[in-house]
């Protein structure tokens, strides 16, 4: 027993490493002055990169299940996670210089830790359990970061309506899952993989329903994805850079594992995705075409990509590479959506579109950077979004549904217009005076990201290889 509890313990160290570092940094700011608070983001950056060396170690073998059964430390978990730490590691990147000012800015450090470990453990949650464990862990981490700047009024609204969708997604999903449990006689995903077979049709629809709901909120799909323009608008520009990917990441994963277990005559949950990834990304495009507000417009485009990514999700186990096209499409979407806040960022939150008239002029890096995330989420070639978007239509149609293909082809072409909206002006009006830009470290960050979108796409090939090999997921 004790042998078996130390493997299981090796073998989630990222998991281990993450959770013992935030505890550490939370006796740290507690206790050391608000001079000293900024070190704070030196040892999340730490935590992050020991998490990240010790999930890269175990990517030539990774044991698959581990910990009696409740958790997937496989190789799509360890990519899911180094994802989540590189989108984490950007965020602390991004917050130092924006989060100065605040006294508080220690436990700052110490939330967005805890939040990338629920998103972590929700890509491994093999277990329903575990699955409510890990959301509940990223959601409350999330209402706290998302109203962090308590006396502006933006980030409390944000806060507010992120908490209260949140409550009534995640307690729809506790029931789903106590019913889930009750129909299958357990709660790892084995259990409902054999326990499911002959359970009652109506229940069991209404059971994955209601865990469908909270997965959802995390991934800003419909029916749960309103909080999303709202965060993106009113929480700290690093803080909404976070919430947009992290959890999106680790729900996407999580419910591909689901999904795999259910008996697909029974549910039906196939057509059920493919509706709701056909809603969700027609609606994010449609809403974001009247938008005046840049990081609002970014907000919808997000609930937009949520409906490509979920296209991965319709594919598991009809295409060999609706695996490889989801780890595309989170890497891709990651770091685009990085490299838009990370242009915020610098221009210490400027958000209005009219703000970014002439822009181009003054601050033509900027203006660069933020093009290369825009033509990245509208699939323009050589970037990462060109090749996400190709895997993912060509895994849809591999599955027997071609006209989802073609949407996300019509979508496409709808999102170029709000971003041209953005961009034309920037290069083609009057030149703007320059304004004050965020330090260093944010250009670093940025910078990193932009590159990372551009990498991803050149180096399709290689990574294809290296991914191509997960066809399937550990369920």
């Amino acid at each position: 027993m004790t042998e078996a509890m130390g493997q299981a313990a090796i073998d989630i160290l990222p998991v281990l490493i993450l959770a013992g570092g935030a505890i550490l940094l939370i006796f740290y700011a507690m206790f050391v002055s608000r001079a000293l608070q900024v070190w704070s983001a030196l040892g999340a950056m730490i935590v992050l990169a020991a998490a990240g060396f010790a999930a890269g170690w175990y990517l030539g073998d990774a044991p698959d299940v581990t910990f009696f059964g409740t958790f997937a430390a496989d190789r799509a978990w360890l990519w899911g996670t180094l994802i989540i730490i590189v989108v984490t590691a950007l965020t602390v990147a991004l917050s130092v210089e924006w989060f100065q000012s605040d006294s508080r800015h220690g436990e700052y450090y110490v939330l967005l830790l805890l939040s990338g470990l629920g998103a972590v453990l929700l890509a491994g949650a093999i277990d329903l359990m575990e699955l409510v464990v890990a959301m509940l862990l990223s959601s409350v981490t999330g209402f706290a970061l998302a109203a962090y700047h308590r006396k502006s009024r933006a980030a409390t609204e944000a806060g507010i309506k992120y908490y209260l969708i949140g409550a009534l997604a995640n307690g729809a999903m506790v029931y789903g899952v106590a019913l889930l449990f009750g129909l299958a006689g357990g709660t790892s995903f084995e259990d409902l993989r054999t326990g499911l077979v002959d359970a009652d049709p109506l229940a069991l629809i209404v059971g994955f329903a209601m865990v469908a709901i909270g997965i959802a909120f995390k991934l800003g799909s419909v029916p749960a994805h309103q909080w999303m323009p709202d965060v993106a608008q009113g929480a700290p520009a690093p803080v909404a850079a976070f919430l947009l990917v992290a959890g999106k990441v680790g729900a996407l994963i999580v419910l591909m594992r689901l999904v795999m277990v259910l008996p697909e005559s029974g549910v039906g949950w196939r057509p059920l995705i493919a509706v709701i990834a056909a809603v969700t990304m027609t609606l994010g495009n449609l809403a974001a075409l009247w938008q005046d507000d840049v990081r609002r417009m970014l907000g919808w485009s997000s609930v937009s990509q949520t409906g490509y990514g979920l296209l991965a999700v319709v594919a598991i186990g009809r295409s060999d590479i609706a695996v490889s096209s989801m780890l595309f499409f989170l890497a891709a979407y990651a770091m685009g959506n990085m490299a838009a806040f990370g242009v915020i960022v610098k221009l210490r939150g400027l958000t209005s579109r009219e703000s970014f008239r002439g822009l181009a002029t003054p601050h033509p890096w900027l203006m660069g950077a933020l093009v290369v995330s825009f033509l990245s989420f509208i699939g323009i070639p050589p970037l990462g979004g060109f090749t996400a978007k190709l895997l993912l239509m060509g895994a849809v149609i591999d599955s027997g549904y071609a006209w989802l293909a073609v949407l996300t082809v019509i979508n496409s072409a709808i999102s170029l217009f709000y971003y041209a909206r953005v961009m034309g002006p920037a290069y083609f009006d009057d030149a703007a005076e320059p304004r004050p830009l965020m330090g260093s470290l944010a250009s670093w960050a940025l910078g990193i990201a932009t590159v990372a979108v551009i990498a991803i796409g050149v180096a399709a090939q290689p990574l294809a290889a290296a991914w191509q090999a997960l066809v399937l997921l550990t369920g």
